[in-house]
């Protein structure tokens, strides 16, 4: 596979090699990517002056249609995709469906957000208020779409739900995009990229896929565009600090890096459903997608009468894992996605086990797979004094490993999970109200999100790293500091927010009564 970029409404390919991608099941070349000569300045300036304005000519209405018609395109076309997976990502086909199947539905959740707004081009924010003695002068808020374009600078790891879910959000908004996704796992965006220009939906400049280059994008950003960046926090700090970035006050929205916690309620008893629910829900965050999630599980916190049965009851479930290439019988999870990946874990396994005993790993010798590919067995960690421990709560392994760990009380507890200084998530079990609400007021100003569980959803639930995009995902400190998705929360990134005052029917007109 020969992966082009689609710039200036036209597959580019300069003839040379720029980047190549693996196969994560044997460490083999399955794409090489192609370079570009377009520069960011006209990629930039076509998607400004020619997608821009299609875009804003349509109806939020007119809009969610489009996205209808790409997730219709996508679905036809899935198996591809499920295919691609498989062999650069080493994905198991839950992993696959998380992906793609997550991607796409996200679109349609979109599309039919759209739907709801209807024939508008405008959103309004609250309701007319009086601003002076004359009841007939009003204040109404109104929001309309930047004028320029949304970069998106997608992470390895989601690389259909990645693009999918800031695309859906930005297109809806009436902002052209331009995608530019990780070298490393391209085959799987690129053949979505593939089909979402061969169907012709998609005016031409609406969107853009940069699959080579792109280093000096943000050379000709204006304070029109928006920059949606997932990865580490180093390359979030750098993007951030361009001196165009900070002239023109561009709006940026990070999510990196995040130590996400589990934690056990004091009240939830040994052997009990709570306790199963919980032990269950670690050991699947441990093994769906390998543990390349920026949600998944890093922290596992019990009270410290039960962590010696806590450690039991994970060994035993992890140890039914499978390790290998998901196509053979039994295998339960595969490789990490790169080389690189899989240095970065073992790197990342070492300063933990400064501060924590390996209490089960996985047996490499149990593969069943070729032994070239990228393979990162389950590791549990237990540290048993986790106040005066820092690694624990900074280093974050991509990868099957989770950390286990005491905790005395509910203000040490508190303080702990708040030491991995902003998470995108952490999981809560426990049936005590007071509890949870603790939790909620202690923990909140420190995460994106909170999952509570309790029995009566021990089942019901949609995951501690399940991302929904009816909720926001983001988080502060370490996370990024950014906020994305969250329904119509997430359309504020790509709209302006002006105060209009006028009389009492323009008023009630830009509302929408």
């Amino acid at each position: 596979m020969r992966i082009q970029s689609f710039l200036l409404g036209e597959w580019q390919d300069n003839h040379r090699t720029v980047a190549s991608a693996h196969c994560a099941l044997d460490g083999t070349v399955i794409a090489e990517q192609a370079g570009v000569d377009v520069n960011g300045g006209e990629t930039l300036d076509f998607a400004r002056t020619v997608g821009g304005p299609a875009l804003r000519s349509m109806t939020y209405l007119q809009r969610a249609e489009l996205l209808h018609q790409v997730a219709s395109i996508l679905v036809a076309n899935k198996a591809q995709y499920y295919a691609l997976s498989a062999q650069n990502n080493g994905a198991t086909q839950t992993d696959s469906l998380l992906d793609i199947e997550g991607g796409i539905g996200t679109l349609k959740y979109y599309a039919s957000l759209g739907k709801k707004i209807g024939n508008r081009t405008w959103l309004s924010h609250g309701e007319s208020e009086p601003i002076t003695k004359h009841d007939n002068f009003r204040g109404i808020h109104v929001k309309t779409p930047l004028r320029g374009v949304a970069i998106h600078i997608n992470a390895f790891n989601f690389p259909a739900w990645g693009m999918l879910e800031k695309l859906g959000v930005a297109l809806l908004s009436g902002v052209p995009v331009v995608v530019k996704p990780a070298s490393v796992t391209l085959p799987v965006a690129y053949a979505m990229a593939r089909d979402i220009v061969a169907a012709e939906i998609l005016p031409i400049g609406t969107f853009s896929f940069l699959a080579g280059g792109g280093r000096d994008l943000l050379d000709y950003i204006t304070s029109q565009d928006t920059v949606a960046f997932t990865g580490s926090a180093d390359t979030a700090g750098l993007l951030k600090s361009h001196p165009r970035v900070i002239s023109e006050s561009v709006r940026f929205n990070v999510e990196a890096d995040s130590i996400n916690s589990a934690i056990l309620g004091p009240d939830i008893e040994l052997g009990s459903v709570g306790f199963k629910s919980f032990i269950r829900e670690v050991c699947n965050e441990m093994t769906v997608k390998s543990g390349q999630k920026c949600t998944a599980i890093r922290r596992i916190f019990v009270p410290r009468e039960l962590l010696e049965e806590a450690k039991s009851a994970l060994i035993e479930k992890l140890s039914k894992a499978s390790i290998g290439d998901p196509a053979i019988e039994g295998v339960t999870y595969g490789p990490l996605v790169s080389k690189v990946q899989l240095n970065a874990a073992q790197e990342g396994v070492g300063q933990l086990l400064k501060e924590a005993e390996l209490a089960f790993e996985g047996d490499i010798q149990q593969l069943k797979g070729d032994e070239n590919g990228f393979y990162v067995t389950q590791k549990l960690l237990v540290c048993r004094d986790p106040a005066n421990a820092k690694n624990v709560h900074s280093t974050e392994v991509f990868g099957p490993v989770a950390t286990l760990m005491p905790y005395e009380s509910h203000n040490q507890l508190f303080d702990l999970v708040r030491a991995g200084g902003g998470s995108l998530v952490s999981s809560i079990f426990t049936n005590d109200d007071q509890f949870a609400f603790g939790a909620v007021a202690e923990l909140g100003s420190s995460h994106g999100r909170l999952l509570i569980v309790d029995e009566s959803i021990s089942r019901g639930h949609s995951g501690h790293g399940n991302v929904m995009p009816m909720c926001i995902h983001g988080g502060p400190g370490r996370a990024g500091g950014g906020q994305e998705l969250g329904g119509l929360r997430g359309m504020d990134f790509y709209h302006v927010c002006t105060a209009v005052q006028t009389n009492l029917s323009r008023a009630a007109y830009l509302q929408g009564d």
